[in-house]
């Protein structure tokens, strides 16, 4: 684990429950973080180089696989300092999360359906072959659309059913699942299991080259905060653990090699704080991360069209103008509103890329423009802040 090897460093200052919360440019470089302390106060961290690692995003959305903590904050600093930004029309939505009221949505590996596992309707009917020639086993993004649609033809759930494998086999094969929906319930082997699709995914985020650079010098980025083109429109599974390992060791190479250029003509690292208290306050941003993540579920999320983002857009364009003003004032905010400044950071961002993007493609499907357009959309695009 990082914190069992970054612990026995003695150079290594951690601080718990902290939360990063701004880039430091100076000069056009980035030259440290502002992070917000559990104890309220806005403390700055000056580095030669900065590595962004946030992951990702997916609490953006109303339904998703990942923590609470994914909320995208990498991009939201990485944008607002004004890094370039790509790729963000492209979200992958795992097709198969436990749906159980009151419970997380454990994702359900494809696996599952690799040793056998259906999807069926509420009828017990199996229907992907109905949706798409591969059935069962096509890609994450066609699997995903096709429940939803089986699923509002029925007007009832959808569910996983693995009743013709061993029951033993399949609580020895899958004993995490199988404890997740034991939590919930269920017995995976012999239930039928309630499932939908959730975020699970952004194959976009801060653009890199492949040692970790971003558009800003000085700062870097790696894992799933980052754009580094490997996943293109639609991710294959556990190539982000791989992207990870590959780009987090690319960039700690790069970042050690420009470290020995940039001490040259910066200061020497160090903390800086100041009280939050005492920092001009302002009132809560009037926005609610719920309603927020229900309108991307609902406009930016699996089926998407020029109406619904552009629904979406006239909510996220004024509270992200609000948002950018007060900042700009240098006020303070809660750990509570620096979780929505991300989400309304992003999910803009997200809803922006998708307007632009006038194909289908990967994960990014536009009802109204339901082909893949190799000639006008072959291409990556990119956002900077104006």
């Amino acid at each position: 684990m990082l914190w069992t090897r970054a612990s026995l460093l003695s150079r290594v200052t951690t601080h718990d429950h902290a939360r990063a919360v701004d880039l430091v440019i100076e000069d056009g470089r980035c030259v440290g973080a502002r992070f917000l302390g559990a104890d309220g106060v806005v403390a700055v961290a000056r580095a030669t180089c900065v590595l962004l690692a946030t992951g990702g995003a997916g609490q953006v959305y109303h339904e998703t696989t990942n923590p609470h903590v994914a909320t995208g904050d990498g991009i939201a600093m990485a944008y607002r300092a004004g890094a370039a930004v790509t790729d963000l029309e492209f979200v992958q939505f795992h097709p198969t999360a436990l749906m159980v009221p009151g419970q997380p949505r454990f994702l359900l590996s494809e696996a599952l359906r690799g040793e056998g596992a259906r999807l069926v309707n509420a009828d017990g009917e199996a229907f992907m072959e109905q949706y798409d020639p591969a059935g069962d086993l096509a890609p994450r993004d066609r699997v995903s659309r096709a429940i939803v649609r089986e699923s509002r033809r029925t007007g009832r759930p959808v569910f996983l059913s693995l009743d013709r494998l061993d029951p033993d086999f399949v609580h020895e094969r899958f004993p995490l699942i199988s404890d997740a929906c034991r939590r919930a319930g269920l017995d995976l082997a012999r239930d039928q299991i309630p499932v939908g699709p959730a975020a699970h995914y952004v194959m976009g985020g801060v653009q890199t080259d492949l040692d970790g650079r971003t558009s800003i010098p000085g700062l870097f980025a790696a894992g799933e905060v980052a754009c580094t083109g490997v996943h293109g429109a639609n991710r294959l599974a556990s190539n982000s653990l791989l992207e990870g390992l590959v780009f987090g060791a690319r960039a700690g190479c790069a970042m050690r090699e420009d470290a020995v250029l940039a001490r040259k003509v910066r200061r020497e690292s160090g903390l800086e704080t100041r009280d939050a208290a005492r920092s001009p306050r302002i009132e809560r941003l009037n926005v609610s991360t719920a309603e927020l993540s229900r309108l991307m579920w609902q406009d930016v999320g699996l089926f998407r069209d020029r109406d619904g983002l552009s629904r979406a857009l006239a909510v996220f364009e004024p509270a992200w103008r609000d948002l950018d003003a007060r900042l700009r004032d240098g006020p303070s905010l809660d750990a509570a509103d620096w979780r929505t400044a991300s989400i309304v950071t992003v999910g803009r961002l997200i809803a922006r890329a998708a307007l632009r993007r006038e194909e289908s493609r990967g994960g990014h499907y536009r009802s109204d423009f339901p082909d893949r357009d190799d000639v006008h959309w072959k291409r990556r695009i990119s956002e900077s802040r104006e």
